[in-house]
């Protein structure tokens, strides 16, 4: 594995060149996360559909695990157990505005991954880098367990487990453990653990921060690198559930899906389950004796297990539901973890936004209002003075601190942004789908995705490599 060894340390090299100066070393991050051994042991899949423009091209990297949709190019790099998703690239001649100023797409985008690490991460949507817009580029990057690269272009960054950027464009930047951030342009930025920050310059802040000591409860390192905590410990009583859907390419689910719903094969569906019509099931998602109502969706790396969705529900990457009654149109934000039990059961009331990295784990019966925004930390139903607002009294909101909280600027635009934003999934994943081909989205376009499977070196100097390949549709 001569040449996998010479990848690490190359990758180590780049990435260091950009964070060294800023006190983090990636290299004991790297070599504690890769088993050099299990490299080969595991095969990519590109998805080839009509509705998405055809392109990949893989050169000098290892991709085991991984899964790619839509014009990726993933060059020197190390992209284990990932998705990479291209199905809301721009198409050429799209314009785009930044800051008022509109300019057009000369190509197609595509996902340019470069230089980088990226371990269980999901990556998604399209660029907002007014710099080229045409490429959505992750270089020189380590992005570790569970993390989200959402609609964010990375040059010299690290991601902690759990952490999540979005709509952001990050310069030499560190993101600890499971924090949250979409702040706009980033340069030399580090985001302590557990901080969910969201900036909108001119309208908005807030800033929340998990105390440490709740923090390490849910995620921390052990003595040999290892990941550890409740977070940890949840997903592995239910990953072995994966392995029996990469054995074969035929679907087969225990329960009925509707015509305009998708169920990707590469998910687990598992128990008394009820998959509703215009459903999105994305792959690595889990569902395990609950309810989907009609236009709801579980993206990837969501668990929902013991769950009813009264309808049009959306769960963003990594949202994890146990025992809980989730009203209509509710937003799960990312990595947001609703554990309940049989006895103290998880409820959401209709139209709430649940903040992204949001942890709501029972010890007795929690019940949320509608139209009701919650961020932080709740484990009883009083947390939800400090940790909560109705929709209407946060967009009245100016400047308030409540707990660990911190909000300054139009809490009006703040709730209007994200119902906006809630609206553009729904749509774009196609809850709203009625028969007419304008309203179809990912539920409907992904239906007919078929695969193509690669397989690293098993031997020799390159074992652990995948080979070159370069396939452009056009």
């Amino acid at each position: 594995m001569k040449r996998v060894k010479k990848l690490i340390n190359h990758i180590i090299s780049r990435v260091n060149v950009n964070l060294r100066p800023m006190g983090l070393d990636v290299e004991q991050a790297l070599t504690s996360t890769i088993d050099i051994g299990k490299l080969t042991e595991a095969y990519a899949y590109y998805a080839l559909s009509i509705d998405h423009p055809i392109y990949f091209r893989f050169r000098e990297s290892n991709l085991g695990g991984s899964y790619f949709l839509g014009k990726c190019d993933v060059d020197r790099s190390i992209v284990l157990r990932s998705d990479i998703r291209g199905d809301e690239l721009k198409a050429a001649g799209t314009e785009v505005d930044f800051g008022g100023v509109t300019t057009e797409l000369y190509r197609d985008e595509i996902i340019l991954v470069v230089n980088s690490f990226l371990f269980k991460t999901l990556v998604h949507n399209h660029s907002r880098n007014p710099e080229i817009p045409e490429l959505f580029r992750i270089q020189n990057t380590v992005s570790m367990h569970y993390a989200n690269i959402h609609g964010t272009t990375t040059e010299g960054a690290y991601l902690g487990a759990f952490a999540t950027a979005d709509l952001s464009v990050l310069h030499n930047c560190i993101l600890g453990n499971y924090c949250y951030v979409q702040a706009g342009d980033l340069s030399k930025a580090c985001i302590d653990p557990g901080r969910i920050w969201i900036k909108a310059e001119g309208k908005y802040e807030f800033d929340y921060r998990y105390p440490q000591a709740t923090l390490e409860r849910y995620i921390s390192w052990d003595q040999d690198g290892e990941l550890v905590g409740l977070f940890a410990d949840f997903l592995k009583g239910r990953r072995s559930d994966f392995l029996p859907v990469y054995d074969s390419l035929a679907d087969k689910f225990p329960v009925w899906v509707p015509e305009n719903a998708f169920v990707s094969r590469y998910s687990v569906v598992k128990g008394d389950c009820v998959i509703g019509e215009n459903c999105l099931v994305a792959q690595r998602a889990y569902i395990e004796n609950s309810v989907l109502g009609t236009g709801s969706n579980a993206q990837e790396n969501s668990f929902i297990v013991d769950t009813r969705f009264a309808g049009l529900v959306v769960v963003a990457h990594g949202g994890k539901l146990v025992h809980s009654n989730i009203g209509e149109k509710v937003f799960i934000g990312f990595n947001s973890f609703l554990h309940g039990t049989e006895e103290s059961q998880v409820s959401v009331g209709a139209g709430s936004i649940v903040m992204p990295h949001t942890i709501i784990h029972a010890s007795e019966p929690i019940e949320i209002p509608d139209e009701t925004i919650i961020w932080g930390y709740v484990t009883k139903q009083s947390d939800l003075e400090t940790q909560s607002m109705s929709l209407a009294a946060f967009s009245k909101g100016k400047a308030f601190n409540i707990g660990d909280m911190s909000f300054y600027g139009d809490g009006a635009a703040f709730i209007r942004d994200f119902q906006n934003r809630i609206e553009h999934i729904l749509v774009e994943n196609g809850a709203r789908y009625d028969g007419n081909a304008e309203s179809r989205g990912h539920a409907q376009r992904t239906q007919y995705v078929s695969y193509n499977l690669f397989q690293p070196y098993l031997g020799g100097e390159k074992q652990g490599m995948f080979p070159t390949i370069t396939v452009d549709d056009d």
